[in-house]
């Protein structure tokens, strides 16, 4: 039974929040059970039965029991085992704050909304201080790895590009360059870190860290000189596909550290594809200079 008499429209919009309650508990209650980590498992089991209390007064109102959305329930769910459960959270309360607001609007009609909303950005404070995760810790090593290489091998492929023209041998030689480069970067990394006293026992994992960033997105952009003839082609999905990196990087680490996705994206992708012209020209140069002829 609802608890007083609302509009057809307000118990529409009350319905499509239980469902999204409902949902939401199921999500943290599976991310909860596949938690090692015993703090971060507490406090997902905590926000998981307040979204449980959440959806059972709506269900007053409603008067239904309506099951999780699907898609969702998957989506957030894979997105948070696969890229990392403070990223997977941190998406999911992205969504939430547009609901603390549409809590706040009916809060007239339906007393608990209000403290709804409250809890829903309590989660959120909550989440900043909870997550301990590995790979944020390392996060600093990843940057170096991730954006040296796409500076140094865009620049270094763009040059060989013109220089040589022949798309195997530019592979081959940005391939050694990269590998090189990689393990120098990993040795540097470890080097820096030992340094720290602090940070000593975290040398050896942050020159993994950077290492296999750097070989990873060198494999990336090396690709597609080995699929296509065409040097000038290949050059341009090398851009391309620097350009999609330093744009997924950069919308994880926005989510998952609350920094400014915009500014550090143009940042990377201008400063990648400046040393790319810069690189193209350095080429042309080399070509007419040395008379290469490949």
């Amino acid at each position: 039974m609802n608890e007083r008499k609302l509009d057809k429209e307000t118990l529409k919009r009350l319905f499509v929040f239980q469902k999204n309650e409902v949902t939401e508990h199921r999500i943290y209650s599976r991310l909860a059970k596949s938690e090692k980590d015993p703090e971060n498992r507490k406090v997902l089991e905590h926000i998981a039965s307040q979204e449980k209390k959440h959806a059972d007064i709506l269900a007053k109102y409603t008067g239904k029991n309506p099951r999780p959305m699907g898609f969702r329930l998957f989506f957030y769910t894979f997105i948070a085992r696969t890229m990392g459960l403070t990223f997977g959270v941190k998406l999911m309360e992205k969504r939430e704050e547009a609901a603390e607001e549409a809590y706040r609007e009916i809060a007239h009609l339906v007393p608990e909304a209000e403290q709804i909303a409250s809890e829903e950005d309590e989660h959120e404070n909550q989440l900043v201080n909870m997550l301990n995760e590995e790979r944020l810790d390392y996060m600093g090593s990843i940057v170096l790895g991730l954006n040296d290489a796409l500076v140094e091998l865009t620049g270094a492929l763009a040059g060989l590009t013109f220089a040589l023209q022949n798309t195997s041998l530019t592979a081959a030689a940005g391939l050694i360059t990269g590998i090189a480069a990689s393990m120098s970067m990993a040795a540097s990394e470890y080097l820096s870190t030992t340094a720290d006293e602090e940070a000593k026992s975290k040398a050896v994992k942050s020159a993994v860290y950077t290492g296999i960033a750097y070989i990873l997105t060198v494999i990336l952009l090396i690709l597609p000189y080995l699929l296509l003839q065409n040097g000038i082609l290949a050059l341009a999905v090398t851009l391309t596909i620097a350009v999609a990196i330093i744009f997924f990087f950069n919308y994880y680490i926005s989510i998952a550290k609350d920094l400014n996705f915009s500014r550090r994206f143009w940042e990377m992708a201008l400063l990648s594809l400046g040393v790319a012209a810069i690189s193209f020209g350095v080429g042309f140069v080399v070509r007419q200079v040395f008379g290469i002829d490949v």
